[in-house]
Parts: C-alpha cells; structure tokens; sequence
C-alpha cells in the first residue's frame, strides 16, 4: 500500500472474498478500489467458476479476460473447505477479518460451518455480505442465481424491444452488476455503523431484488394503478411509459436517440412542419405512432452529425447512438479516463513473460482522485506461502482452536456443495 492508498476510505480493512463468477466478485472488487485488502478464496485446482466462463471466448494466460476483469486488486488463496484442515486454517484467517463475501446458494454456507451465525461466534465484530439468486426463502429461492434468468423472472425483457418483438433481455449482466453494487453499499455502511458501535452485522441481498428495485418506478405506479401495464410501442419507442418522441431514430449514417423534448419544438428545429401542429401534450401519447413515423422518415434523409447540428443548437436532448469501436474512439471516453492497465508479472505467467491488459477502473472518485490499480487477479493460489507466513503463524495448534471454537459442524455434509455455482453463476 501506497501512502496515497493508505488515504482511501476503506484502507486497513481486511476482506475476504468467497464469491464466485460476478456479483460477490465485483462486490469484492468494488471494496478493494476503495483501499480494501481483499483476498480471493478458491478451492484449489479449480478455483472460481469464472476462470473458465470466457465472455466473448476471450482468455489471457489461462484464465478469462472477464476474470481479470472482475477479479483485479486481489490477492488470491486456495483451500479446500471440506478438509478440515483447510477449514480450520480458513476459520483461523475469518477470525482476523473485517469483511466476508459470499454468493453461494442458499444452506451451502452453513453446510460449511461459515454462515454468519457460525463466523460470527469467531468474530464477533464480523461484516457478512451475502447475495443470492432469488433471496433465502420463497418457491425461487433454490432456483439457479443467474442474470439472464434472474432478468426473465423480473420481467425486464418485456420493457425491452417495440411491440412486435419478442422478449428482449439487456445484453449485459445487469442483474449481477447492479447486486453488487448494493452488496458493497451495504457492506460499507456496515462498517460505518461497526465504527460507531463496534458491532458488526449481516447484510444480504440478490439478483431479483436488484431487478425488482431497478423497476422502482413501474412497480410502484402499477402497484397503486393496476390498469397501468406494459404495453410496449412502435419500432422508434424507447420506452413503453414515455410519449413520443422518446426514442431511437435512423439516419442517413446511424441513429439518432431523442430523449424528452416538446413535439413542435423538434417539428420547427427540424423543418417538419407536421409535428408543429401537436401542440397539445396528450396528443404526444395519443398520436405516438404517427409521430415517430414522421419523426423516422424525416431524420433518414440526413446524416446523425447533421441533424445533432440543429438540434444541439436548440437544446434539444439527444444523442448519437455510437457502436463499441466509435465509443472507444471517441474523444469523450478518452476525456473521461475511464480505463486502466493491469500487469501479471513474468514470474507468475504460464509464458513466462509479462501480461499487460486494458480494463475498466472504479467509476468512483474520491476528493477529486481517479481510482487506479495496476494489481492484477491473481492466478490460483498465488499467494497461498506468504498468506499463511503473515495470517497463519500462530500454527495447527491454533488453527484447530478457532475450528473448535466454531464447532467445525457441517464439514462432512458438505459434499460437493461447496462448489455450487453462486448468484452469478449457473450451476
């Protein structure tokens, strides 16, 4: 640690990561660009699921580019935790932590004897940070944690897409990501409240809560309105709530999005002297089809950067809709720095040669500093000599203390529990 990491909000704290694929993971991630020490737990000769689940097919020296990605600024440990010696060392190392992070299935953990009830019993003033697929209880709660499925449950397809289409599903893994954005939001508050009260405490959440809360606004309006339902529009809409002309348009070159703007206002800064005359906000609603027809085959005629012209001068909001390789060309995502480099050095790549790669930094700034590390994910079990030199010294003897202390319960009901995938991965 740096003296300018030693001044990031979560430096000295200890967090132990025995999450798999993507939401505990990020989670995890999340932490350590905060100033967290995070160390990776991982059952040995296998390791995290997510080693192996190439995004894109893409793999860096043997583990997956979405791994690195997703694992970076750790260090990482193996231990098998149906042996009870392994667990014993593990049970040792819970006792000196602040923070753990699981997202296995529900009973997996306490099957293992590192439930909160049990981890805390070691240490007391323990923050325990649990996701799941589907929450502890409930017909779903055994179902498989995964995003696309954690999606269909919640209905997000169904606000994607016109009318005409299928279920759409968002193309990245939203449910995951935002689950650990509120993993980590309520690990962290935890923490301010242990500073105040020294005691430490359980926060859990999942996938379909984070898809539940991600629709705030359409649940809470058909929760007090149940004639309000999803009725998705034409092929412009983007939105199945929102009048016209909210949506995505094509032109001469690509597309167009307009966001909330007044329909004559568009008609006049475009010359389409048509929209003018819908000067009534109902009629936005009422007429959104022939609006958004006018409104496609006007903007066809022209290029985006023509049409982004006339209506930026007149404060119009919208956008280009840019492709991945005009996104990452752009001058506004170089302005913005929102990427990084991580290096594995030579001594612990299969080549023997150093591996540099390029991802994406904390979004997060803290007093106007750009969160950056250059830590890579560790490979399996790197860090397995000088993790048990610096936490594990005390010996077997002691190791086996803070097993008993814990009653080392469940550990030959385990079976293969332990590697049942977690909320972000099939099983």
């Amino acid at each position: 640690m740096t003296s300018d990491d030693s001044d990031l909000p979560l430096a000295g704290i200890l967090v132990l990561d025995f999450s798999q694929f993507l939401a505990g993971p990020v989670a995890a991630m999340r932490l350590a660009d905060l100033g967290a020490r995070v160390i990776k737990i991982e059952r040995p000769g296998v390791g995290d699921i997510g080693r192996g689940l190439a995004f894109a097919g893409r793999v860096a020296d043997g583990d997956t580019i979405s791994f690195h990605a997703m694992n970076r600024n750790k260090e990482g440990m193996t231990a098998d935790l149906k042996n009870d010696d392994d667990l014993a060392k593990v049970k040792l190392l819970v006792a000196q932590a602040d923070v753990i992070i699981q997202n296995f299935r529900p009973g997996v953990m306490e099957r293992i004897g590192l439930d909160y009830d049990s981890v805390r019993e070691i240490n007391p003033r323990i923050v325990y940070g649990s996701a799941s697929g589907y929450g502890d209880t409930g017909p779903w709660k055994d179902r498989p944690g995964q995003d696309l499925l954690a999606q269909s449950i919640a209905g997000i397809p169904w606000l994607q897409g016109s009318r005409d289409d299928p279920p759409v599903p968002v193309g990245l893994s939203i449910a995951d990501h935002l689950t650990s954005c509120h993993l980590a939001e309520g690990v962290t508050a935890l923490l301010v409240r242990r500073f105040r009260t020294g005691r430490g405490g359980l926060v859990q959440t999942s996938l379909l809560e984070a898809m539940l809360d991600l629709q705030f606004e359409l649940l809470s309006t058909h929760l007090n309105d149940s004639s309000v339902t999803v009725k998705r529009n034409g092929p412009n809409s983007a939105h199945a709530f929102l009048p016209a002309p909210y949506g995505v348009f094509p032109t001469s070159d690509g597309y167009l999005s307009l966001a909330m703007n007044p329909v004559p206002k568009i008609g006049h800064l475009l010359g389409l002297e048509a929209l003018e005359a819908f000067v009534d906000p109902d009629t936005w609603w009422s007429h959104q089809d022939q609006i958004e027809a006018l409104l496609s085959a006007h903007l066809a005629l022209e290029t985006t950067e023509h049409w982004l012209a006339l209506l930026d001068a007149g404060d119009v909001w919208c956008a280009p809709v840019l492709t991945l390789e005009q996104l990452v060309d752009h001058a506004g995502f170089r302005a913005i720095e929102m990427t990084q480099d991580v290096v594995r050095a030579e001594a612990h790549t299969g080549s023997g040669e150093r591996l540099t790669l390029t991802t994406t930094r904390s979004p997060i700034r803290i007093d106007g500093r750009v969160l950056r590390s250059d830590v890579p994910a560790p490979k399996l079990g790197q860090h397995d000599a000088s993790l048990a030199a610096e936490f594990l010294a005390a010996g077997s003897g002691a190791a086996a203390s803070v097993g008993a202390k814990a009653g080392g319960a469940g550990v030959a009901d385990a079976g293969t529990a332990v590697g049942v995938g977690g909320a972000g991965s099939p099983s």
